[in-house]
């Protein structure tokens, strides 16, 4: 980072001792992992400038925004939507959740056998860590799993402004109308701490901006069709994650000027890879950052990662909201039709995820489905079953891989990957 920001993290009540070994062991893992990397495109030195201002630039520019009158809204989860947040005049922003930092202040407050990923959000805010949560006006939580139902009993006393968002567990129109209501009160709460009512040009024109972000990444997911491919997951991989973080028409743009550079690359025969490499796709749990990991085990194995079927992927771009409607009502049913068809793990039965694994695997020509899971994430890991079940009786080889976020298991797995990928080759 250029600037010194230290005076407005020490402002945002961070631990400065902390938050710098944060920074270092990032820097050192974002340059092992992304930097050192050859054949990347051009494109993505914009997405290394994020990472390199994730914790500063981006900062002050939510809090000179503040300034102006907006309001920040953190989350963890897609179905927290972010056109809602939009129209208020709110900014919506992911919060830290991808790393083993702070575990042992959150396992005074929860089970050693939690999920990382709650765990990790517990120790970014226990250990003053993320300026990004200290930065909210509110924090939206949602009740998906029941780890995180019961979590969120304890985080909001540890946040100042925690509201949850109650999710259904069914697809029928019982479980849709009770997320249309959930999303009318989570309205009245952003009317209570904004000021603002909210207006129909300003929702229709929130939806556009969210629509055009995923398009773009529509695009971008387009380009990982070829063979060879032009970018590799893990860029892929960074710039879904850039998603829940930057500037949403900048990060449009940003996403479509590399989609320009990757079609002249495909035109070209370009490839970061020898045609004919290995092609898996990734399917189960949502990797925020700066969770690396299984995009760079199997990068560093002699394949190379095609889709993720994940919330911090496909799953979370998939589908757009309908534009059309001249009333809020008309619009946000809209919403609410969009959001519902986010096939999560949590709801049962859930035959939609694996008809989309299905259809990845061949719109993205995978060879095989590597199904992620995080350790103690009983939806996921459950439903891994079925859906290796199913894929593997459609002739689609499968590789579960239940892990956490550390490094303890690398070679492990990355001996499990290399058989995975010798038996794709056969």
């Amino acid at each position: 980072m250029a600037q010194d920001y230290h005076q407005m993290w020490t402002e945002l009540g961070l631990d400065l001792d902390a938050h710098n070994k944060l920074l270092n062991v990032l820097e050192k893992t974002y340059n092992e992992i992304y930097l050192s990397r050859q054949k990347r495109p051009e494109g993505m030195k914009y997405f290394d400038f994020v990472m390199s201002e994730v914790h500063g630039l981006r900062i002050k520019e939510l809090i000179d925004a503040k300034k102006l009158g907006k309001k920040i809204i953190g989350s963890f989860c897609v179905f927290v939507p972010e056109e809602l947040i939009l129209a208020m005049n709110g900014i919506s922003v992911g919060l830290c959740a991808g790393a083993e930092f702070g575990f042992s202040e959150a396992e005074k407050f929860l089970p050693r056998n939690t999920c990382p990923l709650i765990k990790s959000a517990f120790g970014f805010k226990l250990s003053k860590v993320c300026p990004y949560v200290e930065a909210c006006d509110m924090v939206a939580g949602e009740n998906t799993c029941d780890g995180k139902k019961k979590s969120y009993e304890i985080f909001k006393n540890l946040v100042d402004n925690l509201y949850v968002i109650d999710l259904p567990q069914t697809k029928s129109e019982e479980g849709k109308n009770l997320l249309k209501k959930e999303y009318q009160k989570f309205i009245e709460k952003l009317k209570e701490i904004s000021g603002n009512s909210l207006e129909v040009n300003n929702l229709k024109k929130a939806i556009m901006i969210v629509n055009k972000k995923r398009k773009a990444l529509h695009r971008l997911s387009e380009m990982r069709k070829y063979d060879p491919l032009p970018i590799s997951g893990l860029d892929a991989l960074l710039i879904n994650q850039i998603f829940f973080y930057d500037d949403p028409e900048r990060f449009t743009e940003s996403v479509n000027k590399i989609c320009d550079e990757l079609e002249s690359k495909i035109k070209n025969g370009y490839g970061i890879c020898p045609e004919g490499t290995p092609r898996i796709l990734i399917s189960g749990c949502p990797m925020a950052i700066p969770n690396w990991k299984i995009h760079w085990i199997v990068e560093n194995s002699n394949a190379v990662i095609t889709g993720e079927e994940s919330c911090v992927g496909e799953r979370g771009f998939q589908w757009l909201t309908d534009e059309t409607g001249d009333s809020v009502e008309k619009l946000l049913n809209n919403i609410v039709e969009r959001y519902f068809k986010i096939d999560c793990a949590i709801f049962t039965p859930n035959p939609s995820r694996l008809e989309h694994i299905i259809d990845m695997v061949n719109k993205y020509n995978a060879q095989g489905v590597i199904h992620y899971n995080l350790q103690f994430c009983q939806p996921y890991q459950i439903e891994g079953g079925l859906i290796e079940t199913a894929l593997e009786k459609n002739g689609i080889p499968v590789l579960q891989l239940n892990t956490d976020y550390s490094n303890e298991d690398v070679e492990q797995i990355k001996t499990r990957v290399e058989a995975f990928i010798e038996r794709i080759r056969e």
